[in-house]
């Protein structure tokens, strides 16, 4: 038994509390080091004759990354607290971990051996918002996404889709571009919508933001953007909006009242000045969004900078009843702002969704007091590889993301923002190398994994792109030039997302073990029904037979309603080459 690999903590993703009211408890050891994992557990008041009373019961296999496997329980002490520790097997050894370290058998004269959830107390509990886990949301550039009107377009516009995009060209969509295309958003299923930012600034990508409490006059009116949410409310679809707190644009006001007065300026303490005067060239003295100079940092310690930026997160939602923040760069923002943005803006609109854009282990941010979630890049990532790029195989991508799901509770992963492309990445089709069948694969993963996914606008029309700015062009209206047969493949995923809540956020996942090294299949199952998708890599049909005792059961194929009465303990199936199945039984 090694032991030195073996890592509990009784807090985070390894001991939570879902809003069922019970306690989640998880262990990491070994990969394939135990054969069995033993949680003794108990009420640390409950004594009888000097002697501490306890329960036992075995841990599940969760799953297995490269180096670990992962191991869970579910108890639901009566009292709301609990003490535990592991009873340890390896087939040859035994031993007991708790919190002072290990032990031949458990010690019940003392529960201080034992590791400690002190109480489950209800408002320590990460919730994020209901609706969340059941939205597919569609993401919008809206300089490229539709002109309604062209009385607002800027200087310089070049007609729709005329040009490749670049970094400085303008095509003037706006506000009632989206409102003219709700029907559209309707009909393919999307019940939210996340923009880039709408606030005035200089570039088109308005990441440099000039006047917070502005949108941009390209894009349109505050009445025209009131208009919008209240379209989209009524049609079932949500509005998210992207803040960019970290930093401001160079012509911000404030930044420029630094530039022309340097040391004088009342706003020098807004920015993270080394010295003055303030230079721009070669380096900027002073701190940035990277390294550019036309986004300086901004000081969210600076009680005046806190309160700016906090008001501007009231307001959108106090006047505009938006739905939700996307928070740009989220990670270099201090934790203590974040907490009091979350309680801000929360008291306006309780269920309100939080989300900050961060690449890496996030568990910082979400322990319920700062962000409902953060963009799932690590399975951006994972599902790039294996389908787009095939530079990883299913079960090198079953052990990545098996550590991603590790790394979060599980209630986080409900709510985790997922995507396949964005503002900032190559479109998926060119990442698959104009592939269609992969393209159905990856947008089938995204559509029936856990967490909450997200459509990058034109994706599902087959657009193409390189790095941004390749991945910025106009959206393509013309049906002549989309893929409809795309379209209807996400359109009907959306479509069995929506009907069969198993295929969203309820029941338990799992990746399935299989001896088809070129399949990648997982289930979601609840007391009653399981739902197996499997994905063939291969470009090869293969022959996937389910591992599972299916003898007496229904099959029912989702995707063509075909029904198969099972009567032998095992069943195939067949998958085309890059192809899926949906199977539910």
């Amino acid at each position: 038994m090694l032991k030195e690999a073996i890592y509990h903590r009784p807090k985070d993703n390894y001991a939570y509390v879902c809003t069922n009211g019970k306690l989640n408890i998880h262990i990491r050891t070994k990969k394939n080091d135990l054969n069995k994992v033993t949680l003794v557990y108990g009420d640390p008041y409950d004594w009888k004759e000097n002697q501490w009373q306890t329960s036992t019961t075995p841990l599940k296999r969760s799953g297995s990354d490269q180096l670990f496997d992962y191991w869970y329980v579910t108890v639901v002490p009566p009292f709301r607290r609990l003490r535990y520790g592991f009873i340890l097997d390896d087939g040859s050894e035994t031993t007991c971990l708790t919190e002072k370290g290990y032990y031949p058998k458990p010690p019940l004269d003392d529960t201080a051996y034992y590791f400690c959830f002190p109480f489950m107390n209800i408002i320590d509990i990460f919730k994020a918002p209901e609706w969340v886990k059941d939205t597919v949301w569609y993401q919008i550039f809206p300089e490229r996404f539709a002109n309604g009107n062209k009385e607002n377009d800027p200087e310089g516009v070049v007609p729709w889709g005329s040009e490749e995009p670049a970094p400085t060209n303008f095509f003037g969509g706006d506000i009632e571009g989206v409102i003219q295309n709700i029907p559209y958003l309707k009909k393919l299923g999307i019940s939210g919508i996340y923009f880039t930012p709408i606030f005035k600034a200089f570039s088109n990508h308005k990441y440099d933001t000039i006047d917070y409490m502005e949108i941009d006059p390209q894009f349109g009116t505050k009445e025209t953007f009131k208009d919008l949410v209240e379209t989209c409310h009524q049609n079932g679809i949500k509005i998210m909006l992207d803040a960019v707190f970290n930093h401001s644009g160079f012509f911000f006001p404030q930044f420029q009242g630094v530039l022309e007065k340097g040391e004088n300026s009342r706003f020098k303490n807004w920015f993270h000045i080394h010295e003055f005067p303030v230079i721009t060239e070669p380096k900027p003295n002073y701190d940035t969004f990277a390294f550019t100079p036309f986004m300086p940092k901004l000081n969210t310690e600076n009680p005046e900078v806190k309160e700016y930026l906090l008001e501007v997160g009231r307001y959108w939602v106090r006047e505009f009843d938006i739905d939700g923040w996307r928070l740009d760069v989220a990670n270099e923002v201090d934790h203590a702002f974040w907490r009091d943005f979350r309680s801000e803006v929360k008291a306006i609109k309780q269920d309100l969704y939080i989300l900050g854009e961060i690449w890496h282990d996030s568990m910082p941010w979400l322990r319920g007091d700062q962000f409902d979630a953060v963009m799932n890049y690590p399975f951006t990532t994972n599902i790039l590889n294996l389908f787009a790029k095939q530079s990883i195989s299913a079960k090198e991508f079953v052990e990545n993301m098996t550590s991603v799901i590790h790394m979060y509770p599980k209630n986080v992963n409900e709510a985790a923002f997922n995507l396949v492309g964005s503002h900032d990445t190559p479109r998926i089709l060119t990442e698959c190398g104009d592939d269609i069948d992969r393209v159905k694969q990856v947008f089938t993963m995204l559509l029936t994994f856990i967490g909450t996914p997200c459509i990058y606008y034109g994706d599902e029309i087959g657009m193409t792109g390189s790095q941004d700015p390749g991945c910025r062009k106009c959206m393509e209206w013309d049906t002549e030039n989309q893929n409809t047969d795309l379209y209807s493949h996400v359109q009907k995923l959306i479509q069995l997302r929506k009907k069969h809540p198993l295929l969203r956020n309820e029941g338990d996942f799992s990746f399935v073990d299989s001896e088809h090294l070129d399949c990648l299949a997982y289930t979601k199952t609840n007391d009653e029904k399981t739902i197996l998708i499997i994905l063939n890599t291969n470009k090869n049909q293969v022959e996937y037979r389910i591992p599972y005792n299916v003898s007496g059961k229904t099959i029912k194929n989702l995707w063509n309603g075909e029904e198969t009465k099972v009567s032998a303990e095992t069943w195939t199936t067949h998958i085309p080459r890059n192809g899926f199945v949906i199977l539910e039984y």
